[in-house]
């Protein structure tokens, strides 16, 4: 779902049809997040005193959230550079399935699997690169969900 290096940042759910983007966390390390949640935060202009106060304060601090994707989604990621298609093989966009790749604990496993077999992990993509989710499960998943027909027509639980 999400790398153990992002479990102190807020985090949610992707959404099917969702565009996100490759982002370095404050924690160094890379992941999913909404290109909305890196927008800054809107200031209000209401007189002398409240710019002087903005301009005194801290700047705000966008209000990043990781997005967290499921073993076996399918994603399409565009925008792959040249020298990253010429080194595996690949288009400037591709379908893709996000995979774990272990489930040991302190080691980066989020990882996207290519159709030509290459496994990539999300930690090897570009900052700012744009992934667009078309499933949250992979299709022999949802054929399992699917419940079987009987002889007479009705479906079996």
């Amino acid at each position: 779902m999400c790398d153990y290096s992002l479990h102190g940042i807020p985090n949610r759910l992707a959404e099917k049809d969702e565009v996100l983007v490759v982002h370095r966390f404050y924690t160094g390390s890379k992941g999913l997040t909404s290109p909305e949640y890196l927008k800054p935060p809107e200031q209000s202009k209401k007189g002398l005193l409240s710019t002087l106060t903005q301009f005194l304060a801290f700047p705000a601090q966008p209000r990043v959230c990781a997005v967290c994707i499921p073993d076996g989604a399918k994603l399409m990621i565009y925008g792959i550079s040249p020298t990253f298609q010429q080194a595996h093989g690949l288009n400037s966009a591709e379908a893709v399935t996000f995979r774990q790749l272990s489930a040991d604990a302190h080691t980066y496993r989020d990882a996207v699997e290519f159709k030509n077999g290459v496994k990539v992990r999300l930690q090897d993509l570009e900052e700012g690169q744009r992934v667009e989710v078309l499933t949250l499960s992979s299709e022999r998943a949802e054929a399992q969900a699917e419940p079987t027909t009987g002889i007479l027509g009705h479906a079996r639980q």
